[in-house]
């Protein structure tokens, strides 16, 4: 079976942007607070030549692609999240977290660096139908980046027919992309009970409600 030409070019680039996740691994950042992430996304855009917009839900970076092909025909989104998690590393590897208590556990840096190949890749070819969106979400760990972001104006600014949101997901065969319309992946939900009744103490279990 013949390779890919999108794998093909991004194999070119596999050093350089295994050098970009691993410092995006050392110096993780929490929750809408991301001004070196985003930052280095910026400059990485730049020094590529593609059009891209910040400070949407204060860190959030959207680059803009226009395909050679129709380019209003349609619009699609490629979203990426980019924080890190509030938890202790332990690993030992050069490319630890530099930050103790901060660890980017859920692999929201190889989900950044891998938009941004994509980006690279679209752009250097635009050999597709419409505009491609490359959307670097802050606060996805719980915070409602997403939502923050289209409450800002996100699908107002940038109309959008569909979304696909990356994740990595390491069971696939290298080379390989699953998709499919809905959810995939497990969510976090918040339940709150609320009980009306007599306190008490621990030890009397039996006198409170």
């Amino acid at each position: 079976m013949t390779e890919h030409p999108a794998l093909s070019a991004i194999k070119q680039w596999h050093d350089e942007y295994i050098a970009f996740r691993r410092d995006l691994h050392a110096h993780p950042e929490i929750g809408f607070d991301l001004p070196r992430t985003a930052q280095k996304i910026s400059d990485h855009l730049s020094q590529l030549g593609i059009e891209y917009y910040t400070g949407m839900a204060k860190s959030g970076v959207i680059a803009v692609i226009p395909g050679r092909i129709s380019p209003n025909r349609r619009h699609i989104g490629l979203r990426a999240d980019m924080d890190a998690l509030l938890i202790r590393e332990s690993n030992r590897f050069a490319h630890a977290s530099c930050t103790p208590g901060r660890m980017h556990g859920c692999g929201h840096d190889g989900h950044t660096t891998m938009l941004l190949a994509c980006a690279r890749y679209l752009a250097q070819t635009r050999n597709f139908v419409g505009t491609a969106y490359c959307i670097f979400q802050p606060a996805e760990e719980g915070a409602d980046g997403c939502k923050q972001m289209i409450e800002e104006g996100l699908l107002n600014r940038f109309p959008l027919d569909f979304v696909y949101a990356l994740h990595n997901w390491p069971e696939l065969p290298f080379g390989k992309v699953a998709v499919r319309t809905g959810a995939v992946m497990a969510s976090c939900d918040k339940l709150t009970i609320e009980i009306e009744g007599v306190g008490g103490h621990g030890a009397m279990p039996y006198l409170t409600v």
